[in-house]
């Protein structure tokens, strides 16, 4: 609190594997309201309450798997993490929270303002600067977690590649229809569900709010590397379809042989009955 009244913020986000289903957690918690999709849920994290504006310490947990802890400690945030297990299958499913981003808000009444990757050096506090940088962490350090994924996938395709110009095609239909469905979540999790596009409600009508939120969201680069991930999985995709139809002409290739086959045999057993019948 003495931190915080002095005119600084910490922040912790996370990744979690998965959507969280705010409106089940709040039943789950006693909360009796409803959240919009796009709406994250704000709680005092040792309590689990709503959070009110004179609270110390809140948790952000939003609907595309993010959980940003604003002035809490490690100790504070294990314990919290802990609780949260007991409500959230995506926390228990997952021993360690390997995805990580770090950020801090200093309010300097008499300073320059200034934003860095990170640290904002602000001269006035506004509650929506701690909107502001809650939505952008969090959504950054989702795409942390997708851009890991993604590139696990390249590398696998790469492989798969290499034994392609080996003369080597071993890709059941099994397999591919998994990797389409992993390329395609890529896609899905990257526009529709992180929303990496979107802006918090707070920039609709404040300019200068709108401002802070296009300077900080640049610094973290949220719509290049969307982009990445965007010409990534296209190009996976390209690469998917290219195995399936190699693995197609294979399959149609088989079976003509096996027509072959089987034609050449009639003939043979025709002639034999023919002439060696009797």
């Amino acid at each position: 609190m003495t931190e915080a009244a002095a005119g600084l913020y910490s922040f912790t986000a996370f990744a979690v594997g998965g959507d969280l289903d705010l409106n089940r957690l709040a039943v789950r918690l006693g909360i009796d309201r409803k959240y919009r999709w796009e709406e994250p849920m704000r709680l005092n994290p040792v309590t689990f309450t709503p959070s009110a504006g004179s609270d110390a310490v809140w948790v952000y947990l939003f609907y595309f798997g993010g959980i940003v802890f604003l002035n809490c400690s490690d100790d504070i945030i294990a314990r919290c993490i802990e609780g949260l297990k007991q409500h959230l299958e995506q926390l228990r499913e997952q021993p360690q929270l390997r995805f990580r981003e770090d950020y801090r808000l200093e309010i300097t009444p008499d300073g320059e303002p200034s934003i860095t990757n990170d640290c904002a050096v602000m001269p006035v506090f506004k509650q929506e600067l701690l909107e502001i940088i809650c939505f952008v962490i969090a959504k950054s350090v989702a795409l942390e977690r997708i851009e890991e994924h993604v590139d696990a996938v390249f590398d696998e395709v790469g492989v798969m590649i290499s034994r392609l110009g080996q003369g080597v095609l071993e890709l059941p239909d099994k397999r591919l229809a998994k990797l389409a469905s992993v390329v395609l979540g890529f896609k899905y999790t990257s526009i529709a569900h992180i929303m990496v596009l979107d802006k918090p409600e707070s920039t609709w009508d404040n300019e200068e709010a709108d401002r802070f939120y296009l300077t900080i969201s640049n610094l973290f680069e949220l719509r290049p590397r969307y982009q990445e991930i965007k010409h990534k999985a296209e190009t996976l995709l390209d690469v998917t379809d290219v195995f399936s139809s190699l693995s197609h002409a294979r399959r149609s290739a088989r079976l003509e042989w096996i027509i072959i086959i089987l034609i050449a045999f009639e003939i043979i057993m025709a002639l034999w009955q023919k002439f060696w019948g009797g």
